[in-house]
């Protein structure tokens, strides 16, 4: 059993980073809404176009990858048709291939290129800003006239050239994957009610009245 001391440690430590967390919700700033509202409007043009949305990234990263990409192509809040999603990190023959055959670096560069589209959208995540496979991919994209969004750490760094740019009110790597996974879910559930207003709740299950007015 654990006693009584080691408990309130714990429930400090808990609480403290609770706190952090907390404090990092309350760093994002108008800028930050304006940037998810403006990559929400590329993939619901993307998507409505035809086209596709793309995510990469490593160890978390990649994790959320898969699970954007799932939340397009199920669904987040309400049912409603697919959406096209795709995550660049899922195909095992196709990430070991390229990495034995090329190099690592070119894992999610040539599947990017070789699946996405001229107006396709790719998502970049990475809390470092510098991981060499994501960035390659980005300027891959970039040169294939994808657009490109990067979802980093505070300091997007080598991701600075995408086309918009999430960048975390945090500079811890769990906290800014945590904030990525929020901000993810929050554009995804706008890009899902865009698409699918008529499948949306209306006004007496929400409070914004999102069936009424899209």
């Amino acid at each position: 059993m654990t006693d009584r001391g080691t408990q309130e440690l714990e429930a400090h430590f808990a609480h403290e980073e609770i706190q952090r967390i907390k404090q990092d919700l309350d760093g994002f700033t108008e800028q930050h809404y304006a940037g998810i509202t403006a990559v929400v409007g590329a993939m619901v043009h993307c998507i409505k176009a035809g086209g596709k949305v793309m995510f990469c990234g490593n160890g978390g990263s990649a994790a959320e990858a898969q699970h954007f990409a799932a939340e397009l192509a199920c669904r987040q809040n309400y049912d409603r048709p697919p959406a096209a999603g795709l995550a660049l990190t899922v195909d095992s023959s196709a990430l070991t291939a390229i990495a034995n055959d090329y190099s690592y670096s070119s894992i999610f560069a040539r599947q990017a290129t070789g699946l996405g589209r001229k107006g396709d959208v790719l998502v970049c995540i990475s809390a470092s800003g510098t991981s060499k496979n994501v960035v390659s991919a980005l300027n891959e994209a970039e040169g294939r006239g994808i657009t490109t969004v990067a979802m980093t750490g505070k300091s997007p760094r080598d991701l600075k050239a995408a086309n918009y740019v999430l960048a975390m009110p945090s500079t811890d790597t769990a906290h800014v994957q945590e904030l990525h996974l929020i901000v993810g879910h929050v554009i995804l559930s706008l890009v899902e009610r865009l698409l699918f207003p008529a499948k949306a709740p209306g006004s007496i299950s929400s409070p914004f009245g999102w069936g009424e007015h899209l």
